[in-house]
């Protein structure tokens, strides 16, 4: 199930329907991106450098290439924090399109299936924003076991699974379910969703094309809350939303 849920999640990124909603998102996802690394960059501009050439005062001439291995090892940290912060914004943006995703795989592959019911947009903002601080916190975590050996990448991936399907799936539930009955509902199937978890944090790892993270992660789990309510029908028959 979550294979055929992963195959038709990424045959959808490519489908007409979903056209406009690629659109959006990838635009929405670079904007955001691009004010995130200008914000950095110039935080780095007032406070980094200045304290970094500060190190160095009294430097004679012929060591002064120091300061520019230094400035390069600043600009490669700078590029993993924004890479750090891809998670948290792809949460976010999915909070805005997850509804328009979802209502395009509904309609195109659950015809005879009732449509569910979009979120409030202040609700699902809300969401998202709360996401986004325990994103953020759990990624400042994972980057600190970066530094310890045979935990770092394996942390990081842990981490983003967790939260990446969690957050997602919870989203895709709660069309069709109240808040506490997605929660329950992910917390039964959690192996499942933490699988489909690594998934979309694998799918974040690949340049270029983790920038459509959220309309991916938005239909797999889509079609992923669609398998598990078909095949567990104590929390199928209680699909009303609130």
């Amino acid at each position: 199930m979550l294979l055929d849920a992963t195959a038709a999640a990424f045959r959808n990124l490519f489908q007409p329907e979903t056209r406009s909603v690629l659109w959006k998102v990838l635009g929405l996802t670079l904007a955001v991106l691009a004010g995130l690394w200008l914000l950095l960059r110039q935080t780095f501009i007032l406070y980094g450098w200045p304290w970094l050439e500060g190190l160095f005062p009294t430097l004679p001439d012929w060591a002064g290439w120091l300061v520019f291995v230094f400035g390069i090892f600043a600009s490669l940290g700078l590029a993993l924090a924004l890479a750090m912060l891809l998670a948290p914004v792809t949460a976010i943006i999915a909070g805005l399109f997850l509804d328009d995703v979802a209502d395009v795989v509904e309609r195109r592959d659950y015809p005879a299936d009732p449509p569910g019911n979009a979120m409030a947009m202040s609700e699902a903002l809300l969401s998202s924003i709360q996401f986004f601080g325990v994103v953020i916190i759990a990624n400042l975590l994972a980057l600190v076991m970066l530094f310890v050996p045979g935990v770092n990448l394996i942390a990081f991936f842990l981490v983003n699974a967790y939260l990446l399907g969690r957050e997602f799936f919870e989203f895709a539930a709660q069309r069709f379910r109240s808040r506490e009955e997605a929660k329950l509902f992910r917390q039964k199937h959690s192996g499942t969703v933490m699988l489909a978890g690594l998934i979309i944090a694998g799918f974040l790892a690949v340049p270029i094309l983790n920038l459509l993270t959220p309309l991916f992660a938005a239909s797999l789990m889509v079609h992923l809350h669609k398998g598990l309510s078909a095949r567990d029908p104590s929390f199928a028959a209680n699909n009303l939303r609130r």
